[in-house]
């Protein structure tokens, strides 16, 4: 890879991780409803990629059902989530996205599992619970548990979408935006009534936080993304992508002040370990 290219990639994984980080401040600090936030933030997704939603890819309700999984579920579970759980505990539990979605690939899509890849996913789970143990303190275990339920949503989604074919990135993107906010704006008003007015307190702050996390993180962050997988071989690309749970870590400390103890520290080593056995040898089966 060229050292441009790596630091363009790795500013990427940065830009994913400081996202993770502002969103905690957003739903924790200035108390914005989630399902609200994330109903902003897909439409800014929509608008921006609205030309490359036509034509309608077929079947239209699978693409939908496949955008909402891993647009507004992920991402509305995983700011609930936020709210309780600290950014570096909450990037080390969504790394369950992709033993998940290896277990779901052998249900649905009749893949088999070799035992390199088994380990993956034992070390994989063995290390989230690591993360997740807090016998003495549920509230933690709690937000860990919403972070869990967005992994699952996302692998929910990223399987369908191996049965989906003929969409491209930004028309897929589109319907992301578009099957993702329909459903967040109606939940909204119901679950989260008082949403306008906790937005109104932090009015300007939030309109700058959802086109950041709307146009720079969703459409440049994975247009990037997905030039990087056609310029390069996909088993490269997948271990240097843990480079964001390690940011994550990283700003989580400077930023929302996060503490990271020996389990969590140790946890997030034998979770990212499998994670890089399940990505060198799922990449490299899809080469």
């Amino acid at each position: 890879m060229l050292l441009r290219d790596f630091l363009i990639f790795a500013a990427v994984c940065a830009l994913w991780a400081l996202n993770t980080v502002l969103s905690k401040i957003v739903v924790s600090d200035w108390q914005v409803p989630p399902l609200l936030f994330g109903a902003a933030r897909f439409l800014v997704v929509a608008i921006a990629v609205s030309p490359w939603l036509l034509p309608a890819p077929k079947p239209v309700w699978k693409v939908a059902f496949v955008g909402l999984c891993m647009g507004g579920g992920t991402f509305a579970l995983s700011f609930i989530g936020l709210r309780d759980a600290t950014p570096s505990s909450s990037a080390i539990v969504w790394q369950l996205s992709l033993p998940i979605t290896t277990l779901l690939s052998v249900l649905v899509l009749g893949e088999k599992i070799h035992w390199r890849r088994g380990v993956g996913i034992a070390l994989a789970f063995a290390g989230v619970v690591t993360v997740m143990w807090r016998p003495n303190d549920m509230e933690l275990s709690r937000g860990l548990l919403w972070i869990a339920a967005s992994a699952v949503a996302g692998s929910v989604g990223a399987v369908m979408l191996k049965k989906t074919e003929n969409v491209r990135p930004l028309q897929f993107q589109a319907w992301v935006g578009v099957s993702s906010v329909l459903p967040l704006a109606v939940l909204s008003p119901i679950l989260e009534p008082n949403g306008v007015e906790a937005v109104r307190a932090v009015l300007w702050p939030f309109v700058g936080m959802v086109l950041f996390s709307g146009l720079v993180v969703s459409v440049i962050g994975h247009t990037v993304y997905y030039s990087m997988l056609q310029r390069y071989e996909a088993n490269l690309i997948a271990p240097l992508s843990l480079m964001v749970p390690l940011f994550t870590m990283g700003l989580g400390v400077v930023i929302t002040n996060d503490h990271i103890d020996l389990q969590m520290g140790s946890g997030a080593a034998v979770a990212l370990a499998g994670v890089l056995i399940l990505a060198l040898r799922t990449r490299r089966a899809s080469a």
